[in-house]
Order: structure tokens, then sequence, then C-alpha cells
């Protein structure tokens, strides 16, 4: 009997705080787990010391006969506790320092949503704040749990236990990997599709795949635009051409102008010479005036051509938004070019009738001359 009781304490395993042992979980209670870890008393592993995270029963996690590597944290003549926690705590912070140094990027499962982001299990409870976890605004983040998600490391603090994570980083990354990409196939002189992304006092920012780029106020219209909201809206699909790329400083310059029919391009369809259109004008200078006949069309009106009587300057009888009638007298859409003339619509407007109005008067009859008359008189004189 003594023979094999001392063979017995000779097969009990030496222990102390720290070490790591095997064991077999031999009872399931709610709250803690009985561990024949080979020594003369079961060990306990209490719930908490089950998982990083929250659980609700230790049978959720355990089985009896399950095998485990614990630690143990607590030796005394009556008590043995051990930790499942620490175990993998130890090896997961291990881990997780070489995918930081590394900056890798690693797939993680949702575990719970808490107030201010989404936590994790990764050995060590894992923690992604609300503003890390996309690149816009998530008001509802419930249908988070379960799914996975791509994260990087952003901070990681063993002794504090803290490990925050980002799933926005990965794509940030993933953006500015598209963004170079595009950036380096662009060419001047390329007609590319884009939306506009938004609007400025100097211009609007168009979306070409990936990386954004101006079209300055002067390259939305052929006209003159004063704000961009006159010509596009936040949303709108537009074709764009590159003008200039700045690899280095990531800028790159875009017109709608260049890729629309130039306001002179049908001039010589819509006008003709001799014609009379109204016109806006625009500019006053020493010689004459530009008026606006149509979108981006301006023709000279040479000071000669202004009124029917000699001026000093245009100011005296033009001022700039005045709304006039001119006569196309010459028209090259080629130069851009047109010639216009007030003063020969007021001529026009002022021509007397080539019948006197005397003969056509009503003299009760007594005149002695009838319009037949008249006319038969004026053929004579060609005969």
């Amino acid at each position: 009997m003594a023979d094999e009781m001392n063979q017995e304490l000779s097969e009990i395993k030496p222990l102390e705080t720290g070490d790591a042992v095997d064991g077999t979980v031999t009872k399931v209670e709610e709250k803690h787990a009985l561990i024949d870890a080979g020594y003369k008393m079961d060990g306990i592993l209490p719930i908490s010391e089950l998982s990083s995270l929250h659980v609700e029963k230790v049978s959720d996690i355990l089985s009896e006969g399950d095998t485990l590597t614990l630690k143990v944290i607590k030796l005394t003549e009556d008590e043995l506790v051990l930790s499942k926690r620490a175990v993998t705590a130890e090896k997961a912070w291990s881990e997780l320092k070489e995918t930081k140094e590394a900056n890798k990027t690693f797939e993680v499962e949702i575990a719970d949503v808490v107030k201010g982001g989404l936590v994790v299990d990764l050995g060590v409870r894992g923690f992604i704040p609300a503003s890390l976890v996309e690149r816009h605004f998530v008001e509802d983040f419930s249908s988070y749990k379960g799914q996975t998600l791509d994260v990087k490391i952003v901070e990681l603090d063993e002794e504090n236990n803290k490990l925050i994570l980002s799933h926005r980083a990965v794509l940030e990354e993933e953006e500015d990997s598209k963004k170079q990409e595009v950036l380096h196939s662009l060419e001047s002189g390329q007609i590319l599709e884009g939306t506009v992304q938004r609007l400025t006092d100097f211009g609007a920012f168009v979306d070409i795949g990936g990386i954004d780029g101006l079209v300055h106020i002067s390259q939305l219209a052929h006209h003159r635009v004063e704000t961009p909201s006159e010509v596009v809206n936040e949303g709108d699909n537009v074709k764009v051409k590159v003008l200039s790329v700045d690899r280095d400083n990531e800028r790159i310059s875009l017109s709608i102008k260049e890729t629309l029919p130039g306001p002179w391009d049908n001039v010589g369809e819509s006008l003709k010479k001799g014609q009379v259109v109204e016109g806006t004008v625009k500019r006053l200078v020493s010689f004459g005036a530009f008026v606006e006949v149509a979108a981006g069309v301006e023709g000279l009106v040479h000071i000669s051509e202004i009124a029917n009587r000699h001026i000093g300057t245009p100011s005296e009888v033009l001022s700039q938004g005045d709304v006039v009638n001119v006569k196309v007298l010459e028209i090259n859409p080629s130069e851009k070019r047109i010639s216009l003339s007030i003063r020969a619509t007021l001529e026009e407007e002022n021509r007397p009738s080539k019948i006197d109005p005397e003969y056509s008067k009503d003299t009760d009859g007594n005149s002695g001359f009838s319009l037949g008359d008249m006319i038969g008189d004026q053929l004579k004189k060609y005969k």
C-alpha cells in the first residue's frame, strides 16, 4: 500500500505559477470547468479565463473529455487555478507583433457589435472603432456581426491589452493603389468618362476612375461661366479631355469644353451675309463694339458702323449689356471673324417708301390724280 502511494506521489507533476500544462476536462459547470492536469487535485478553469471575449456559459466553449493546453495562474496547497485565455493570448501577441511589423492585411470575423465599434477575437480582444470601419459614415453597425473584414493593425499595446484594428486603412490602401495605376495610365489628349464629385468657386472636380481631376471654370463651356453650377451638378456623368498630368503632385487638368462642338463650328449654317440678328454688347473698345450674336460667338461692329452719324467713342451710343439689332456684313468662320453693322439696320428702318405718301392722300376725290395715273407717269420715264 505504501509503495503504491509513493508511486502515485512520484507521478504528480511539480507545478509552479506560470507553467503551461496539458489537461483534460473532467466536469463542466455553468461558470467553471474542472481539469485533470496530472496534479494531486483537479484544477479550476473559471469562465473568465476561457476567452478574451465575454462567454455566457462554459458549455458554450467546452465539453467533458476536451484536452487543452493551459497556464497556471494560481497555485496553493488547496487550489489550482488555470487559464486557457492566457495561453492563447501569449501566442496571439507574438503573431500579432510580427503581423504589424510586416504591415500585413489579414481577415477577421466580427464577433460582436458594441457602442463605438466592432469587436473581434484574435486570441486577444481586438477592436475596430466606428471611424475605422469604412471610408464613409455608417449609422447602424448591427449587420456587421458575423461578417468577415480585411484589416490592418494600427495600434498594439500588449502591456495594456490593447489592440486597435482598421478596415478603413485597407480600403484606403486599395484606393491609393488604384489611384496610382490610373495616374500613370493618363496621357494628355485622352477623352474619358467621369463623374462630377464636387463643385468649387473655381471649377469642378471630376472622378475619372479612382482619382479626381480639376475642370477649371474656364474649361467648363465655350461661353463665359459665372459659377460651375450653371453648367454641371454633383453626380453628373460627363465627358472630359485630359489637358495635363502632374504625376509628382497628383494634379490632373481636365476640360469639358474641349469635348463639345465649338461655338464657331456651325456659324456658317446659322448666320448668313446680309442677315439681321439680335445680339448683346459684350465689350466696348476704342475702335468699336463686340456683340455676341450666338453663344460664344462675337462679331465686331466697327465704330463707323455703330450710328448713322459721326461718333467719337462707342460709349456715346452703346453700353455693355445692351441688346441691339445688327446686320451681318462679312462672315469668316475659319478665322472666327464676323463684321457687323448697327447703322445698316437703322438706315433700313428709316428708308422712305418708294411711293410718295403725298400721292396716296385722300382728298375727297378732287385731286385729279389716281394711283394708276401716278404709276403710269412713272413708267413713262423708262420708255
